[in-house]
């Protein structure tokens, strides 16, 4: 329901709103299966040093789902069905964020987004705001 109210937040909030952060990924459109999706997440208006950033996605005709997070102090923590083949690291210099999934897989169809987590320092949560704009990858 928190995740509802975000979106409509940001479907909703006047322009200057959410301007003072940016996010942007930039990646591959097109992944065969069993390649490796790289993706990057360029952020500024905030330290990587005090945010967390997650990553998410939706599937064609499915809710979002979430992927995974580098916290504040570069540990992270990954959705467990795909621990496995995935890896969240950071830039802290480049103000930047990467994901690299390996061994795609048909149902890593999705468009994947990046958003900022709503905790800042000590604080490690799963809820986050200020979506950047998704990055499609289709298999």
């Amino acid at each position: 329901m928190r995740l509802l109210g975000l979106l409509l937040f940001l479907l909703t909030a006047p322009r200057g709103v959410l301007s003072q952060v940016q996010l942007q990924e930039s990646g591959p459109g097109l992944v065969k299966p069993s390649q490796t999706l790289s993706l990057t997440f360029t952020v500024s208006g905030f330290s990587l040093t005090s945010y967390g950033v997650h990553w998410i996605r939706q599937a064609p005709g499915k809710g979002l789902e979430w992927v995974g997070a580098v916290w504040h102090d570069g540990s992270t923590s990954y959705n467990p069905t795909l621990k496995s083949r995935l890896s969240i690291t950071r830039d802290t210099s480049k103000s930047q964020v990467y994901l690299t999934l390996n061994s795609l897989r048909a149902e890593d169809t999705a468009v994947y987004f990046c958003a900022r987590d709503t905790g800042r320092g000590m604080v490690k949560s799963l809820t986050f705001q200020n979506e950047g704009v998704g990055s499609s990858v289709d298999q």
